[in-house]
């Protein structure tokens, strides 16, 4: 079975096709975050330095790190319809 579930991804508010979405967002900022750090830890060019990669980012695919993080919390899925309405006003 899936951990976290689809169910407690969306919390009965979104659905799936909005819960895709927003992982693959939050997987392309993961990415561009690892891509940074491993860029920084190059320039460095010491064992050291590749130590200093986040862990989660180094060791776990992007996608799962995404789901982890929006189940703790740290990203949250925001409706179009909400943007719509604050981009009209």
């Amino acid at each position: 079975m899936l951990y976290p579930t689809i169910e407690e991804l969306t919390k009965g508010q979104h659905n799936r096709y909005e819960l895709a979405l927003a992982t693959a967002k939050c997987a392309r900022l993961i990415t561009n975050e690892y891509v940074r750090q491993h860029e920084l830890a190059e320039k460095a060019a010491s064992k050291e330095a590749s130590a200093s990669i986040d862990r989660e980012l180094r060791d776990e695919k992007a996608v799962k790190v995404a789901i982890n993080r929006m189940h703790r919390g740290q990203y949250s899925i925001v409706s179009n319809a909400a943007e719509a309405s604050t981009d009209e006003e």
